[in-house]
């Protein structure tokens, strides 16, 4: 029979226990359940609401599945539904009745919120981790190419030149967002639902403090009702990594456009390309397609945990079951394509040489000839025009702006002087651009220093 059988006068039909049985995705929450069980045991001891005596068994059981658990020792019934009862069972299997006491002041409701919040902060800092190791990549690459230039594009057309350690710390800027958003969603992740009950917490004197302290929790949820039902914290996640994954996506758009032939601005390592079946000659970017790709089933996992909340009334409902299969796809494709997507950039492979030949075509310096007639007293507008009509002039003729010659930028303003060559030099037109956050040199380093002095802050912490 059941554990909740009691009241029923028939036993389930097999179809609803295979349809309504979650072990067969809820085990790999089986460390957690067991850690929160011992911690819940031990209070109960302490607080005098079962036997000391009986605690102390029920906790070195539990000890003995988790060891058995860690060794792929155990096997997992689907007739007793959940992680929960599955432990209990191996429980009562390992000390006897007593092992009955365990849930005494707690309801499955309460324990899979607990189970749920201590999984995913694990996870959390899992992912922390391999989100610095990619910053720490990109920062060693962009302090190597700070001389790199290449095309910046708008529209995905050739609009001004950038250094290539400016791009890649770009991604950095959106990497540290990830990190710092995980901070804070750990933030609201780290309280203990576990006293709540079913839903209006329990008339047992226990100690919810004390459980969430063994656990290394920094508090309680406030509300019993809402501890129950709460998915905030696993639906924020879940945006959180949708957003890792959006950075990722938009990382490997690049990578696939520039290994291409029309670009050749990256060779990608062939340890993380393939080839094709019938076309010897060809080199795919297969994981960043990859990677691409499963943004868009981790913005599923955010869909489905979302509309899965949106209608539900208070406490707990059957339906809360579907978040687990949702978190677990998101967090397993996160971090599998950091895995790889790590790797990749590090062993990537930059064309120096291709990159600052095409800032030579398209025109990416005429907004530095519109600025020097504007200096003159030219306003920008006016200048802008006449900037306009030489590049029109250069597409007919086949010229680009540093090849007309005085006479021709003459025509066109009798601002122009000799010095223009100057000023449309490729490396003056990154030079320049000296704002703050801009991609002078001098202001790529700035920006790897204050990065340097951020990433070394989460290398402290860890110590």
């Amino acid at each position: 029979m059941k554990a909740w059988g009691g009241r029923f006068e028939k036993e389930t039909a097999a179809v609803m226990d295979d349809f309504h049985s979650s072990i067969h995705f809820d085990c790999r929450l089986a460390e957690e359940d067991i850690r929160g069980s011992i911690a819940h045991a031990r209070m109960l001891g302490d607080c005098g609401i079962i036997g000391v005596d009986e605690a102390g068994q029920l906790i070195r059981g539990l000890q003995t599945i988790l060891e058995r658990v860690r060794a792929g020792a155990v096997s997992w019934d689907p007739k007793a539904e959940d992680i929960h009862m599955n432990v209990e069972k191996l429980l009562v299997a390992e000390v006897g009745e007593v092992g009955k006491k365990l849930h005494t002041a707690r309801s499955r409701n309460d324990q899979v919120a607990l189970d749920t919040r201590l999984y995913l902060r694990r996870e959390i800092y899992h992912l922390q981790g391999l989100i610095g190791e990619l910053i720490e990549i990109l920062l060693e690459r962009a302090e190597a190419e700070q001389a790199t230039i290449l095309p910046g594009y708008t529209h995905l057309q050739r609009a001004q030149p950038v250094l290539l350690g400016h791009h890649l710390l770009a991604y950095f800027e959106m990497f540290r967002r990830d990190y710092q958003r995980l901070d804070d969603c750990l933030k609201r992740t780290v309280l203990s639902p576990l006293g709540c009950g079913a839903l209006a917490g329990t008339g047992f004197p226990i100690d919810r403090d004390r459980v969430a302290r063994e656990l290394g929790l920094a508090g309680v949820t406030g509300n019993s009702l809402d501890g129950v039902s709460d998915r905030d914290f696993a639906a924020e996640f879940i945006f959180d990594a949708s957003l890792v994954m959006m950075h990722l996506s938009r990382c490997c758009e690049e990578l696939v456009l520039w290994s291409s032939m029309e670009f050749q601005f990256v060779e990608m390592d062939d340890a993380y390309s393939t080839g094709s079946s019938i076309m010897p000659q060809k080199k795919n970017p297969d994981v960043a397609e990859l990677v691409r790709g499963k943004t868009g089933r981790v913005y599923g996992d955010l869909m489905a945990i979302l509309t899965m909340m949106k209608g539900l009334p208070l406490a707990y409902n059957k339906d809360m079951q579907e978040d687990k299969e949702a978190l677990f796809d998101a967090v397993d494709t996160v971090v599998g394509s950091l895995s790889i997507f790590n790797p990749m950039v590090k062993t990537l492979r930059f064309n120096r040489d291709r990159m600052l030949a095409a800032t030579r075509d398209g025109f990416l310096n005429a907004t530095d000839l519109a600025d020097y007639l504007a200096a003159k007293g030219l306003p920008f507008r006016e200048a802008h025009a006449v900037v306009g009509r030489l590049v029109q002039y250069g597409i007919k003729h086949g010229k680009r702006l540093e090849d007309l010659s005085l006479e021709e930028f003459k025509e066109a303003s009798e601002l122009i002087a000799a010095d223009i060559y100057e000023t449309l030099d490729m490396t003056r037109v990154v030079k320049v651009r000296n704002s703050a956050g801009g991609t002078a040199p001098e202001q790529v380093r700035e920006q790897l220093e204050r990065a340097r002095a951020w990433f070394a802050t989460l290398e402290a912490a860890k110590g």
